[in-house]
């Protein structure tokens, strides 16, 4: 482990899995939490079917300390130890060379009206046996102080665009989609717009057992169920004033909704609404943005984005227009994040999550 106490320039790993639950990204950066000196290396791990199946079993979950959930989070540790050991295998160095991982760990439960937010993940075995400090625990503190614990990439979002005209938006569209606009004056306003790959997802996982509509192409080739699209649109959620986060399954009950149509019919539907939730939260901005990038595995999604190109009267981009990586933007983001822990700057903001004031946030472990 390096001095990072005399640094100010660290190297870092972040750990990202998100909520469509298929593996864990990796991505190195060097920064000191303002600026993001180089981009290094990445990676990503598949989970197998059977663990992902057993993942999926302990989502909803606010606390739980079963054998069976002790033995899973040991198992998501340990995936996220290997995907380390790969990135650094390949670019052949030594953790020695390696500042920090920042490690997210797995949304299982997110209420933080309730002010709870879980996200599961061994943060001391993770230090322990990859040989790296860790930072890690990233939402809580938010949470506890009356945040939204999401979004957190923001901050990220506004290092990365510094020299791009703005405003600008950065659309992320992962199982939940949220926004990050960002001024030319650096004020950013940030939140969840609701469902976008998450339910798409489940449905085709139910109907076909493919993991996702690869491409979009079950969306393009059904079509959108208006009647049931409007009811979904009217939830009150999309009406709630910004900052807002949501968790993964809460729209989950849309589903049954479209038990008596065609897979390809109810893509289209989820695709639709993924698209509508993000036109109704535009509402929120204070001025039109100049472009948007979008990030996040909805960026493949062909239908998703062409309805998105067709209602924004702006350039609708993924993010790789820009030269970012949008495969590991999240995990970059993680390490991001990571760096400004570890140097004491805040990582939420009120007009991010909606905490009364900009915050420290994650918690560091050290390797013992």
């Amino acid at each position: 482990m390096s001095d990072v106490g005399r640094k100010s320039r660290l190297r870092v790993i972040g750990l990202m899995s998100g909520t469509s639950m298929d593996g864990v990204d990796a991505a190195m950066i060097e920064t000191d939490g303002n600026i993001i000196f180089e981009f290094g290396p990445t990676e990503v791990i598949h989970y197998t079917p059977a663990f992902r199946k057993r993942l999926r079993s302990i989502l909803g979950r606010p606390t739980d300390n079963s054998a069976e959930t002790s033995t899973i989070v040991r198992e998501l540790t340990l995936y996220h130890a290997k995907v380390v050991e790969r990135l650094l295998r390949r670019k052949d160095v030594p953790p020695s060379e390696v500042d920090l991982i920042g490690f997210h760990g797995q949304t299982v439960f997110h209420a933080p009206k309730e002010g709870i937010t879980n996200q599961i993940g061994d943060a001391i075995f993770l230090a322990k046996i990859t040989g790296i400090d860790v930072v890690g625990d990233f939402r809580s503190a938010d949470v506890v102080a009356g945040g939204e614990g999401a979004p957190l990439a923001p901050i990220y979002h506004l290092a990365l665009s510094k020299t791009l005209a703005r405003p600008i938006v950065v659309l992320n569209l992962g199982g939940v989609g949220n926004v990050s606009w960002i001024s030319e004056k650096d004020d950013i306003i940030a939140f969840d717009t609701g469902p976008a790959n998450a339910l798409i997802d489940d449905w085709v996982f139910g109907r076909t057992g493919q993991a996702l509509d690869k491409g979009g192409r079950l969306a393009r080739s059904g079509k959108v169920q208006k009647q049931i699209l409007t009811t979904w649109l009217s939830n009150p959620y999309f009406d709630q004033p910004v900052p807002k986060s949501l968790d993964r399954d809460q729209f989950s009950n849309v589903l049954a909704d479209l038990k008596d149509i065609s897979v390809e019919d109810g893509a289209a539907t989820l695709a639709a609404f993924a698209v509508e939730v993000v036109i109704k939260g535009r509402r929120h901005f204070p001025s039109a943005p100049l472009r948007w990038l979008v990030t996040g595995g909805g960026r493949h999604n062909s239908s998703i984005m062409e309805n998105l190109k067709a209602k924004i009267d702006a350039p609708v981009e993924p993010v790789e227009a820009v030269g970012w990586d949008g495969d590991a933007l999240e995990a970059q983001a993680f390490a991001f994040l990571a760096a400004r822990t570890m140097v004491g700057l805040p990582i939420t903001f009120p007009t991010t999550t909606g905490v009364d004031r900009p915050l420290r946030g994650g918690k560091i472990f050290k390797v013992s």
